[in-house]
């Protein structure tokens, strides 16, 4: 990891929160595993057929809670190190992750970062708003 380019300055402050008037999205970490990896396999079939298709794996198919775990613990630490940051978006009471946002480095030249995110299959009714929240924060 030493040696890898930061996604960011710095210098650039890293929004550690965003928060709605429906959901907040915040830093993803290990202590978020239970929530995640309910969100994530009670969502598995809908996952892989919008998120995993686009991506060409076939995730979350046969994910441990382990291996979410695993996932977890690494995205904190690169959100630690600047190189990509991974949001989860967590009901405003924190009882329930609704889903996640990811901003990585583009494999593209053309662009520095990009951007994914799902919400979970019981909360779809708020991915239009996720979408256009995350759009217009990255905006400003």
């Amino acid at each position: 990891m030493l040696g890898r380019k930061t996604l960011v300055p710095d210098d650039f402050e890293v929004p550690n929160v965003l928060e709605t008037d429906k959901f907040r999205l915040r830093m993803l970490t290990v202590n978020d595993l239970i929530k995640d990896y309910d969100a994530v396999m009670t969502s598995a079939d809908h996952l892989q057929s919008s998120y995993s298709q686009a991506s060409g794996s076939g995730w979350p198919a046969g994910l441990t809670l382990e291996e979410d775990l695993i996932d977890l613990g690494w995205h904190q630490r690169e959100f630690t190190l600047r190189y990509s940051f991974a949001y989860t978006v967590m009901s405003l009471d924190e009882s329930v992750c609704l889903g996640c946002m990811y901003i990585n480095p583009s494999e593209k030249a053309d662009y520095d970062a990009r951007i994914t995110m799902w919400v979970r299959a019981s909360a779809l009714h708020l991915d239009d708003e996720l979408y256009h929240t995350v759009t217009t924060w990255i905006d400003s």
